[in-house]
Order: structure tokens, then sequence, then C-alpha cells
């Protein structure tokens, strides 16, 4: 599937991302060399920290790194969103929040009081998981008119909202399906997993989703991205974001193998 991205509608700044990483270490001499590189491809990183077992230090720590790297969000369960933000402001990282996390089964009222207290924390992101039984039951309408509620009170602040499918748990077609109500919603993204469902990002997930969506929203890949190769699969397909909790280790492998 190398090459995926060409016949899709990826943003031009991705494509060139993507070519500097097939190219290492030649390639990062288009963004100035390996600093100026690295920092690109930060921006199109979501440095996640969800785990239950978070403590207030980690969360401050992976705000440092987040401002260190420059990643385009740090991504924090709610409890933690005021302190994220608080950490990080004036940094230019965004701080994003969940809501529906992990199993996207809440009532939408609850859904839409997570994302509203997120939002009133501090945070500019919102993740949210769609109600997964909904969708493989048919009820479409339900599940467009959740995500519209949680898009429209994201755009309200100024807020991107995420659509998480949970793509493990879904057919192709169901994939389909709700990627289609998602930009039907107005949705700013969709994304393929929470990363505590049976599976995380897949390349075929991925660009399935973007070959769905085109240019009227984002593709976030999440779960399961380690390694510099798996990013790099990642937005080769058409993610035009990437979650990762591994964000560090991985920026330090790009910054590694493009200063050789």
């Amino acid at each position: 599937m190398k090459g995926v991205w060409w016949s899709n509608p990826i943003p031009k700044e991705v494509r060139a991302v993507v070519e500097a990483l097939e190219r290492l270490p030649k390639g990062a001499k288009k963004f100035g060399g390996t600093d100026g590189l690295c920092r690109t491809f930060a921006g199109l990183v979501d440095h996640t920290l969800l785990k239950p077992e978070a403590q207030p230090d980690e969360i401050r720590q992976a705000c440092e790194e987040a401002a260190r790297a420059g990643f385009a969000s740090i991504v924090v369960n709610p409890c933690y969103v005021k302190l994220a933000a608080e950490k990080l402001n004036g940094t230019g990282v965004r701080v994003a929040t969940v809501a529906g996390f992990p199993l996207g089964a809440s009532c939408t009222e609850v859904k839409r009081h997570e994302a509203e207290q997120g939002l009133e924390d501090g945070a500019s992101e919102v993740d949210m998981v769609i109600r997964v039984g909904a969708l493989r039951a048919g009820d479409d309408e339900m599940v467009k008119d959740e995500i519209y509620e949680l898009a429209e009170l994201c755009h309200g602040h100024r807020a991107i909202l995420k659509v998480i499918l949970e793509c493990a748990l879904l057919t192709n077609k169901e994939k389909e399906r709700g990627a289609r109500l998602a930009v039907r919603a107005e949705a700013d993204f969709v994304k393929t997993s929470t990363g505590f469902g049976p599976g995380g990002a897949t390349r075929e997930d991925v660009a399935l989703l973007r070959s769905v969506v085109g240019r009227n929203a984002g593709v976030k890949a999440a779960g399961g991205i380690r390694t510099l190769a798996e990013a790099c699969s990642m937005l080769a397909a058409g993610a035009s974001r990437l979650g990762m909790s591994s964000s560090v280790s991985v920026l330090n492998e790009l910054r590694g193998r493009a200063s050789k």
C-alpha cells in the first residue's frame, strides 16, 4: 500500500513530511535540517496520556515534554484538563480531552457535560467516542445527532471535535457509514481508535477513512503507534494527525535517523 496518499486528498505539508521521512537522512534538508523536520513532524502529533493510573506529576511531565517538542496537543483525561491548561499556557500547545471515553456507551447528555466541562477548564480539542452499538444496529440518526450536538458545542467554543469510531469493532461498511455521519454532523476529524479497544490504528483503516472523508475532515490515527516506521505508515495512508503515548521516543528516533 505504499504511496496510497498520492491518490488521496492529503494536505501538502503532510505529503512533504512523508517524502522527507522516506528519504532520511537527506529528506531533512527540505525542512532546513533535522530540527526543522522534527518541529514539523511534532506539529502532527497529539501527545497522549490517558492511562487511568496517571498521576498529577506525570501529567506535568507530559506537558513539559509537549512544550519542548512542540506537539500539536496533549490529550488528557477530563480531571486533568485544568492542570494541563495552566501548565501549557502560552506555549502554543493545545489541550485536548475525551468524552464518552473509552466505551462510547455514555448517554449523549453525559458526553456533552464532559465536553462542556473540559472546554470550560481550558481544552480546545475534544475526542469523543461514538455510540458503537447504535452504529452497528443501524441507528444512524442517533449517531449523527449525538456527534452534531458535540460539534455544535465545540465550535461554539472555537474548539475542534474528533470522532472516535473504534474501527476494530466495526466492519468496513460500518466504518464508512460512521465516517460519513461524522462529516455530515460537522466533526473536524475522524479517528481510528481509543487505544483501549481490541485493536489500534491500521494503514487500511486510515486509508479507508481518508477515502470517505476526502478534504472534508482530518483523519487521526491512534492506538499502537510506537515506532517511526509505524507513524510514517499512517501518514502515508492518509492520517493528518497521530495520537501517540510514545511520542517522545518516536521523535527521538526521528532525530537520530535524520542527523546521521
